[in-house]
């Protein structure tokens, strides 16, 4: 008689001694009056998610999350943070007090010259916001807007404080926040994925954004961000091949997925599972896609107002599309513009990058705030870091820039929980060190997850023998910007 050597390939020790874990695990639960998951019991459906968290740490203000990242580091100095001394040293020597030992990019070793800001700013709204004119369509949110003006990073160079901003640190190959917030809450679409990544471009040179950036990391697979094409296919290979038909697609997933099955009840391998469940989003987002990327149901006043003439790759579609997910249960959208490294000819540059982003972002607040969404949806607005006061020229015959610069910078945040027309925070005279309320990247994290109902200590992963989270061992929540 033939034997199966699957049969034979647990050995009784292993069983004896899995036997005793799960045994013992099961007292434990009972002991303590918790699941093996360590949620409290009874669970608040209210609280339930469909994530590695069984329940909420506490109740959310936002659901979900919209990251507007201006790649490339916007200039703070003409967009949120007015600096009238800083006009007054237009073309001095910059003090030596600011500058002596700090971090500089491409200007280290050269003479450095304030260069005064290059934008008119005005009061907006009750609050009397002051915003830089680069910005009007977002200037008339100002009372939805909380700008943070003291944000600090600490990584100097493109890739790594992008790196930085995502994941927490300047390590390749962490998990990102999208990749962190999917695995813990998961999403509340069934047919698409619960992180989507878009981008767009236009203005200086556009800094290349790696995919590294919204990688699940050590976390499960499942969890990285799907990213989405504006022409030919929205994601790769989510149309069938000529020859097959949905039924036909439906078997083979389904068969797939019961060989994993079958794999897995031997490896128990989290991947394995991960792979099944892929396979099954896949065959789901076949139908899904295509109807949401499809705008022709919008009316015309909301396409005017994005000002999306088709699936152009526009910052203006990504934002529509955006709202889109959105409304459809993706728990966090990250839209990449690229083109804000404004190192030489910034007044031009900054006219075109702003032109590219300002209308689409204000129609996207609108439309989410017509829809009774923003104020479950935390909307972030910014870059990887910021500008300096100093004056940077690539070339004998350029046209000034500002070189990159971290020790102080401003986003804006919308919705979700977060006060708006409030400033918070501030940069010394010249918009050089953030010298008030300073928030970290930490700071951030912790303030987004806190917003998500996730206290950020206790959203973790265990690996390599220690217990990794977003906010590594640092940050606080920004309580004073939230309502």
């Amino acid at each position: 008689m033939s034997i199966n050597p699957y049969d034979l390939s647990m050995q009784r020790r292993t069983f004896l001694g899995q036997s005793a874990l799960g045994l013992g695990a099961l007292a434990l639960s009972n002991l303590l009056g918790r699941s093996a998951l360590g949620s409290t019991a009874p669970t608040d459906p209210l609280l339930a998610t469909k994530g590695a968290l069984p329940v909420l740490h506490h109740a959310a203000r936002a659901k979900r999350v919209i990251f507007l990242c201006m790649a490339g580091g916007p200039s703070h100095l003409e967009l949120f943070d007015e600096k009238p001394e800083l006009a007054k040293l237009d073309g001095q020597a910059m003090p030596e007090s600011y500058t002596a030992g700090q971090p500089i990019a491409q200007l280290q070793g050269k003479e450095l010259l304030c260069w005064g800001p290059r934008a008119k700013f005005d009061s907006y709204g009750q609050s009397g916001q002051r915003i830089g004119h680069f910005l009007p369509s977002m200037a008339q949110h100002a009372d939805d807007m909380c700008i943070v003006r003291s944000m600090v990073t600490e990584q100097i160079n493109h890739d790594p404080a992008h790196t930085f901003m995502n994941t927490g640190t300047s390590i390749s190959g962490r998990p990102s926040m999208g990749a962190w917030i999917n695995y813990g809450l998961g999403s509340e679409a069934d047919d698409l994925p619960g992180f989507v990544v878009m981008t767009s471009r236009s203005g200086r040179y556009p800094q290349p954004v790696s995919s590294r950036q919204w990688h699940s990391g050590f976390l499960p697979s499942k969890h990285q961000g799907v990213t989405f094409h504006s022409t030919g296919e929205p994601v790769h290979y989510v149309s069938n091949p000529p020859g097959v038909d949905t039924q036909r697609q439906q078997d083979v997933v389904e068969t797939l997925g019961a060989l994993n099955r079958l794999h897995n009840a031997e490896a128990d391998d989290p991947e394995i599972a991960a792979r099944v469940s892929q396979y099954e989003l896949a065959f789901r987002m076949q139908a899904s896609v295509p109807t949401l990327t499809n705008i022709s149901d919008e009316p015309q006043h909301v396409l005017d107002a994005y000002g999306v003439s088709g699936a152009d790759g526009s910052f203006a579609y990504n934002c529509l599309l955006a709202r889109r997910l959105a409304e459809r249960g993706v728990r966090f959208v990250q839209l990449y513009h690229r083109g804000w490294d404004h190192h030489d000819n910034l007044d031009g540059f900054m006219k075109q990058s702003c032109e590219s982003v300002d209308k689409p972002t204000s129609a996207l607040l609108s439309d989410l705030k017509e829809r009774g969404m923003l104020e479950d949806t935390l909307v972030v607005w910014g870059g990887e870091f910021g500008r300096t006061p100093m004056a940077q020229k690539k070339a004998a015959n350029s046209k000034l820039g500002r070189d990159h610069h971290i020790k102080g910078f401003s986003m804006a945040l919308f919705g979700g929980g977060v006060k708006g027309g409030v400033t918070y925070g501030a940069t010394d005279e010249l918009g050089y060190n953030a010298i008030e309320n300073v928030v970290h990247v930490h700071d951030l994290h912790a303030t987004m997850l806190h917003l998500l109902g996730v206290d950020h200590k206790r959203l973790t992963y265990r690996y390599q023998g220690r217990d990794f989270r977003l906010t590594d061992v640092a940050g606080h929540v920004v309580k004073d910007i939230l309502v």
